[in-house]
């Protein structure tokens, strides 16, 4: 039969091919293809056969790409024919809304526009009939008295004749009841198979790794320590802290006491809290770290650092690269580079390889902490957008596509494995509370969180048979502080915390005659005011995160925000005094800060389209979001008149790029701007000439004037190197500036483990 739709004749979904008893499993779901069934926590779903073919071939080859030609040559025949394009768009929007998936913020499948699918989930493929829970039949009798269940279980292949003068037999020879016993047995059996492969699935029998553990306090320093580092062997302790002075590293023997600055201010720049700082060599006798030259503003200055156990002076390790691993037995080593993409090598030797990257994460994500696991077999890594879309992943020292081993897409760092199957990682909620220990085997990837309590860790690291880690146990502290800016640096006043109501207080912005500020209590966010001394709460939300800072309109009325609460970031607008209070938007993956258009008619901001974030336009009047910017742009600000917008280009290395477009999206000219990752928050002036924004290292920043027509600089402030500024806003006479200061206070922990 055939039917048309205009002049477009494609073909007719057909079913495939039976295939051997296989089962693929991913989240809560479960899928088996032989079957044509879908479930979820052993529940069957009602799923139409087209959507689940689709559904099935994507799971075949998650993590490739399967294009649309491809979908179309496996599962659709050529003798009817349809709209193949609706056909195949339709099936995919019901397997989403089956899944509860989201084309905008893809959990399982990712759209590729004009290439096609991707499966991006883990999935765990179970081949062999054995290891399936059998579907649930009820047990019924025939009208003979016997099961139902046992009839259907009869080989097909036996002759009726057979089976019906077989049972006549068994029937004048069994006692009545006999069949009845088999049934109940029967049922037993698989029930006792079904609970045993349910607990095994659910991973009943999992227990938490540090649950028998011996804690103990390793350092009680004033001040910062963070970066753990463990020596294989478990003996001695390696740490970043700035005990006396600026960040330098330090080690000490398990249960000495005593404390060796091995550094002493002579290294580079070398904190870094978004990949793996420290590591001892194999045999114990070096400290590798990451190091930038002061004042680098390009991933030329970059190279990992070593300096002697027992003290000397620091020396390069490896030019060029950001960090490294050793395999287990120490032949060989893995290590990323700061280009784009992190290229990653793999090296027979001490050196750097003469071959190509075994893998480069895709434009605009990182690849970083890097780990062998003991077998040698994988190389361990986290990737994706930086600070907190990212995820555990793993690759063959070979090359050739990596497997996502978790789903979190938030702040996951510090991998580890405590043995070939044990990994131990940090992680992030999606409400943005964290980063946690997390735990789970590699094979059946069901993540759990090893603590309970509201201990945020910022490292952990483990010796070499996994019975010993240290963990940084961290105390944040994120204050704000009022500073007048002067003509020159030196004559800038020294700064004065400004007086709070609540207890923190971070992403500060300055109204007419007001201040606006987050503040955090628990797993909860919320907007507050300060105006003549006094705070007050403008808004809040239970489990809200709120994303990036407040804007503030041109005229001081109103305030735009964005949330993420229960798994849906929403983009509100209110009046300056908290009232009136609504969302306008809700369909868009929002990040970072959004940005008033001076014409106080629309907001811009950031939203992740297929994991890259860019600029979309909110008008206010009920439209839809448009997008604005088609490159990577997050953080924009407006210049005053409303001619154009700069916002922050993606991490290449440590630094990333600050562009600018005219209103109507078109290029606009900006002097070439490199900045040092940490933060990305800019403002202009009034006239919309000169742009205030952060720079420095990482850790430690100043604030900085630049001067848009003619490109020169001036720095605004000289603070302490003790003073880190997370975030800032200054008044349009740029006469008065409120900054934000993160202290991330933390102790070094050990923990020992039980042996098994």
């Amino acid at each position: 039969m055939r039917t048309r739709k205009g002049q477009n004749l494609v073909k007719v979904p057909v079913s495939p091919m039976d295939t051997p008893a296989q089962v693929f499993r991913f989240g809560p779901y479960e899928s088996r293809p032989r079957s044509r069934e879908l479930y979820k926590h052993g529940l069957r779903l009602k799923v139409r056969p087209q959507p689940l073919q689709v559904l099935n071939l994507l799971l075949n080859r998650a993590g490739d790409v399967v294009s649309r030609e491809v979908l179309r040559e496996e599962l659709w025949s050529a003798e009817t024919f349809v709209d193949f394009e609706h056909s195949l768009n339709t099936a995919v929007k019901e397997i989403r809304a089956t899944l509860g998936d989201s084309p905008l913020s893809p959990r399982y499948i990712e759209t590729l526009p004009r290439l096609g699918y991707r499966f991006i989930a883990p999935v765990e493929v179970i081949n062999g009939a054995s290891d399936l829970a059998p579907s649930p039949h009820p047990i019924t009798s025939n009208p003979n008295g016997n099961p139902a269940s046992i009839a259907a279980a009869i080989p097909a292949d036996i002759p009726a004749s057979e089976i019906s003068g077989e049972r006549a037999r068994q029937n004048q020879n069994r006692h009545p009841y006999l069949w009845l016993a088999v049934a109940l047995a029967a049922a037993g059996v698989t029930l006792a198979i079904s609970a045993s492969l349910w607990l095994r699935k659910t991973e009943y029998f999992w227990r938490n790794p540090i649950a028998d553990a011996r804690f103990q306090t390793v350092t009680d320093f004033e001040g910062v320590e963070e970066a753990a580092a463990v020596s294989r062997d478990g003996h001695l302790v390696a740490f970043l802290s700035d005990r006396d002075g600026p960040m330098d590293v330090w080690v000490t023997q398990v249960g000495s006491g005593e404390f060796h600055n091995l550094t002493h201010g002579s290294a580079p720049e070398i904190a870094n809290p978004l990949l793996r700082n420290l590591r001892f060599s194999p045999d114990g006798s070096l400290i590798t770290f990451w190091g930038r030259k002061r004042n680098g503003s390009n991933s030329g200055n970059i190279s990992v650092w070593a300096v002697p156990t027992l003290g000397g002076q620091p020396r390069p390790y490896l030019e060029g690269v950001s960090e490294l691993d050793w395999s287990h037995d120490g032949s060989r080593i893995v290590y990323h580079t700061p280009g784009p993409g992190d290229p990653m090598f793999v090296s027979d030797g001490g050196g750097l390889s003469d071959r190509p990257p075994i893998f480069t994460a895709p434009a605009g994500l990182h690849a970083h902490f890097q780990l062998w696991s003991p077998d040698s077999k994988f190389i361990y890594f986290v990737q994706g957008s930086l600070p907190d879309k990212l995820d555990v992943w793993r690759i063959s020292p070979s090359g050739g596509s990596p497997q996502r081993i978790t789903s979190h897409a938030g702040l996951v760092a510090y991998p580890i494995l405590l043995d070939r199957r044990t990994l131990v990682y940090l992680a992030s909620d999606r409400d943005g509370s964290g980063p946690w220990l997390y735990s789970m085997d590699v094979e059946r990837r069901i993540p759990h969180r090893l603590t309970s309590g509201p201990d945020r860790y910022t490292s952990v690291a483990a010796s070499a048979d996994g019975r010993r880690l240290v963990v940084t146990l961290a105390r944040p502290k994120r204050t704000l502080w009022r500073l007048q800016i002067a003509d020159t640096p030196t004559e800038v006043a020294a700064p004065s915390r400004v007086a709070l109501t609540t207890t923190t207080g971070f992403s500060p912005r300055l109204g007419p005659n007001y201040l606006l500020y987050v503040s955090a209590t628990g797993a909860s966010e919320s907007i507050w005011k300060v105006a003549n001394g006094t705070g007050t709460e403008l808004w809040s939300g239970q489990g809200a995160q709120v994303l990036g800072g407040p804007a503030i309109s041109s005229d001081g009325r109103y305030v735009a925000f964005s949330v993420r609460q229960h798994g849906k970031a929403l983009l509100y607008v209110m009046q300056s005094d908290g009232t009136n209070a609504r969302t306008v938007a809700d369909s868009l993956d929002l990040q970072g800060d959004p940005a008033w258009a001076p014409d106080g008619q629309s907001i811009t901001s950031a939203a992740n389209d297929h994991g890259v974030p860019h600029l979309f336009r909110v008008r206010l009047d009920g439209h839809a979001p448009a997008l604005f910017v088609q490159e990577y742009s997050v953080d924009p600000a407006w210049a005053p008149d409303g001619r154009f917008v700069v916002y922050s280009g993606p991490d290449v290395g440590t630094t990333f790029s600050v562009k600018a477009v005219a209103a109507d999206a078109s290029a606009h000219a900006l002097p070439s701007l490199t900045l040092t990752r940490g933060a990305r928050h800019m403002a202009f002036l009034a006239g919309g000439r000169a742009l205030v924004l952060l720079r420095g290292e990482i850790q430690h920043k100043n604030l900085w004037l630049i001067d848009l027509e003619t490109g020169t600089e001036r720095q605004l402030t000289n603070l302490t190197p003790d003073f880190d500024i997370h975030g800032f806003d200054i008044s349009p006479d740029g006469r008065e500036v409120v900054l934000e200061r993160e202290q991330d206070l933390a102790d070094m922990v050990l923990l020992d483990l039980p042996r098994p």
